[in-house]
């Protein structure tokens, strides 16, 4: 337990272009400049946890962030524990978290015109992803503009 308003927030982590993923939290209300938050991870329940090795800082030199590289979670569940300190006191951690994935462009996109029976067909590949298995899971929409 440490005192109220020194817990991080807005805790997100957005994964993108497969297996990177960018985590990061403002520094709680009352936090002081020498408040400093570490991030420890663990993809699944099989690994072991990891602090973060790319911190990202903010004016003051704190962490308000960090880069991974190589990401891979499994089972769609992650863990994650941010907590800090400053002399003398403690900070809470937080329990709340967003995990997001900017999805890349549908892989190997082909199509197929007739014009004696004015149809398309058009194929594709679901993008990869860090963790969705399922193609069930995306949903699309193709806009056709005429030229």
């Amino acid at each position: 337990a440490g005192m109220n308003g020194t817990a991080i927030e807005n805790f997100v982590c957005v994964i993108f272009n497969v297996s990177f993923m960018n985590c990061t939290w403002h520094v709680g209300r009352t936090a002081t400049e020498d408040t400093q938050n570490f991030l420890y991870w663990r993809p699944s329940e099989e690994e072991d946890v990891t602090e973060c090795q790319n911190y990202i800082k903010d004016n003051y030199g704190r962490n308000r962030g960090c880069r991974f590289q190589n990401v891979t979670i499994k089972n769609r569940n992650a863990y994650f524990l941010v907590n800090g300190s400053r002399k003398l006191l403690l900070i809470n951690s937080i329990s709340d978290y967003i995990i997001v994935e900017k999805l890349t462009s549908p892989l190997n996109v082909s199509v197929n015109c007739t014009e004696a029976s004015h149809r398309c067909s058009i194929w594709w590949q679901p993008p990869r992803t860090s963790h969705v298995k399922k193609s069930s899971c995306f949903k699309y929409e193709i806009v056709i503009e005429s030229k």
